[in-house]
């Protein structure tokens, strides 16, 4: 049985060590699922210096980890406890900081109309995700400038934020619905409305 890192004498864990440690749980699943995070227990090893900035880049160490291969492998293991997040394989469980969502909805496609429509969301680390009773659309809105943030939920309570881009084409395929007994702006996916903005904000 593997040893666990923080069971090691003075051994803090690594980015390497996690990573050894995801491809062998992927090798597990043969590769065609990702891992089963929420099922492992492992102790808590500590934080490691790893970042995820609200664009999606990856930092180790405060350097831009420049291999897409090792960010979507460790964008595999990410598991969010509470209001915290982790890297989690069998052996080790480390805490990161990420500075909005672990992920980003870098483009969608739309097809079928009205209530009929699907929004199909591909993220930086090349999750697709349909938007629906599962995979729901939310946007937090800053209470100071009224800026929205929307985002879509991936798998378990992990989110992707809508990128800049993507959102304008939302908009533009958005309509005005009645929700909750008032009219609201918003968008359908997989049989359900999304609300964005209540319609009497958008003149």
């Amino acid at each position: 049985m593997a040893k666990s890192m923080c069971a090691q004498n003075n051994v803090k864990p690594t980015a390497e060590g996690l990573a050894a440690a995801a491809q062998a749980a992927a090798g597990k699943e043969g590769g065609k699922k990702l891992p089963p995070v929420h099922l492992w227990n492992p102790p808590f090893c500590g934080d490691l210096d790893m970042r995820i900035a609200r664009d999606g880049t990856w930092f180790y160490l405060g350097t831009p980890i420049g291999r897409p291969a090792l960010v979507k492998l460790f964008s595999t293991i990410i598991r969010k406890d509470g209001d915290d997040y982790f890297l989690v394989t069998p052996v080790e469980k480390v805490g990161i900081t990420v500075d909005d969502a672990p992920f980003v909805a870098v483009d969608f496609d739309a097809s079928g109309s009205g209530s009929n429509q699907q929004l199909t969301f591909l993220t930086n680390v090349g999750d697709q995700v349909t938007a629906g009773p599962d995979h729901p659309i939310r946007v937090a809105r800053d209470p100071d400038t009224g800026e929205p943030s929307p985002y879509v939920l991936v798998r378990a309570n992990l989110e992707a934020l809508i990128d800049r881009k993507s959102f304008y084409r939302l908009v533009d395929i958005g309509t005005t619905q009645e929700h909750d007994g008032i009219a609201w702006f918003g968008l359908w996916s997989g049989g359900k409305f999304f609300p964005i903005i209540p319609a009497a904000e958008l003149s």
